[in-house]
């Protein structure tokens, strides 16, 4: 019987790599990885069709275990990926002083590395048997700009823009791979009535604030066939934020 195929999505208990669920699960079959299960049950069931979902139970800061756990995954499964996007993320703002390895080393697995790696499986034919198609990485506009206490991730973006273009290149014309670089979103309610956060955007983002939503439609963009001709762009989704030379 010929295997299933499926997007995987990392990032998808909560906020931004729930949303990109959720709007992918109308016209694709998922795998939703993430480290919690309640919240990873959460996203599924909030999906179209939920019972056509798989759930990965993944710790992204563990590289070197993703090799073992995955490839169980979709040996046992009988699943294939054909599409993956990367919407896991780690951010500890902090000023390069008070940076420690750990700190350091957890930011570049979990927004880096777990991508390169998951990606060095997925194009093995072995584990993926020459399915994929499309990678979309969620990166951030703090790879292209400076900001206090974001040394780290903005490191950790910018590595993973490069990865995203080199292999563009070396995964053509099978594989299209593209960055998404969002600006700062609302992605809780909280976050709506926060007084600062809405000065924010009034002041910095000429479009105001951004939602999940709206990165979401990108990514979903991105994945289509009505981008079979962009690879290697970093599409930044920001709401105006890096035009506006008077913030």
């Amino acid at each position: 019987m010929t295997p299933s195929l499926a997007t995987l999505v990392t990032g998808a208990s909560s906020g931004l790599g729930a949303e990109v669920a959720r709007q992918l699960s109308v016209t694709r079959r998922l795998v939703l990885a993430g480290r919690d299960d309640a919240r990873l049950e959460r996203t599924r069931l909030a999906c179209e069709r939920p019972d056509e979902h798989v759930v990965w139970r993944c710790d992204l800061g563990d590289v070197q275990g993703i090799e073992g756990s995955l490839t169980r995954l979709l040996t046992e499964r009988d699943v294939r990926i054909d599409g993956f996007v990367h919407c896991a993320g780690m951010l500890r703002i902090m000023r390069m002083r008070m940076m420690d390895l750990a700190t350091a080393t957890a930011t570049m697995n979990v927004n880096f590395l777990s991508a390169a790696e998951i990606l060095r499986l997925l194009t093995r034919k072995s584990v993926n048997a020459g399915c994929l198609r499309a990678v979309v990485f969620i990166s951030s506009i703090s790879s292209q700009y400076g900001a206090r206490g974001f040394n780290m991730y903005s490191a950790s973006k910018g590595a993973l823009d490069a990865l995203m273009r080199a292999l563009a290149v070396e995964l053509a014309p099978a594989v299209r791979l593209n960055s998404v670089l969002p600006g700062a979103v609302r992605t809780t309610a909280a976050a709506a009535d926060d007084d600062a956060a809405t000065a924010m955007f009034s002041t910095d983002y000429p479009l105001g604030p951004g939602t999940p939503a709206d990165v979401a439609s990108a990514v979903r963009f991105l994945l289509s066939d009505d981008a079979r001709w962009v690879t290697g762009q970093q599409l930044v989704v920001d709401g105006g934020r890096t035009v506006n030379i008077t913030a």
